[in-house]
């Protein structure tokens, strides 16, 4: 395949981060590169009627409690370090636009790294303007011009239709991944990816 496989994302999702971790060493295998699209997870799940499966099984102990249980034994099991947020479900609406702005700038696995690492690794509220621009400046990122992106009206509306164009492609959450016209949903999904690519002719 010559395309890049796209990787459809939002950073409230901790199974988004964790594909994120694993993804560019797959990807690397099988020599392919990886395109980042951002959107709004509650966009997509308020066309999709969905939500997250935390929320959808909140009165269920057992299944929420074997969720938790998952995602740290699927980091552990790859070396990833991972914490559950202290503010989950978290609201990522100004660092999504971030990264809508960031798209294709050469700083951008630089922003999508950094604002990954500070909700799942390091906990931090996101959604807190000032606490962005102190991730930002201690990344060495342009602080002033994303800020100014994060409150654009233009980004904002952006990266609305770009939600909305996702779900027009079957997306109904995150992460999902699209190699070619083939869609793979979630982190567990990222064998069958794999599988694709290795059969995928030269």
């Amino acid at each position: 395949m010559t395309q890049p496989i796209e990787f459809i994302f939002d950073f409230c999702s901790p199974n988004a981060f964790l594909a994120h971790k694993v993804l560019p060493e797959l990807t690397k295998r099988h020599d392919q590169t990886v395109r980042y699209v951002p959107v709004l997870l509650p966009t997509v799940f308020k066309a999709t009627n969905n939500q997250n499966p935390f929320e959808a099984f909140s009165e269920n102990r057992q299944k929420t409690a074997y969720l938790t249980h998952d995602l740290h034994r699927y980091a552990r099991r790859r070396g990833v370090s991972f914490h559950m947020s202290p503010h989950f479900p978290v609201n990522t609406k100004f660092a999504m636009r971030g990264a809508l702005f960031a798209s294709g700038k050469a700083w951008e696995s630089r922003y999508i790294d950094a604002i990954f690492d500070a909700i799942w690794v390091h906990g931090q509220k996101v959604d807190e303007l000032n606490v962005l621009m102190d991730i930002l400046q201690e990344n060495e990122l342009p602080a002033r011009k994303i800020r100014e992106a994060m409150t654009d009206a233009e980004i904002k509306q952006q990266l609305k239709e770009q939600s909305k164009a996702a779900v027009k492609r079957g997306v109904f959450g995150v992460p999902t991944m699209f190699a070619g016209t083939e869609m793979f949903f979630g982190k567990n999904s990222l064998a069958n990816l794999e599988l694709e690519l290795s059969q995928a002719p030269a």
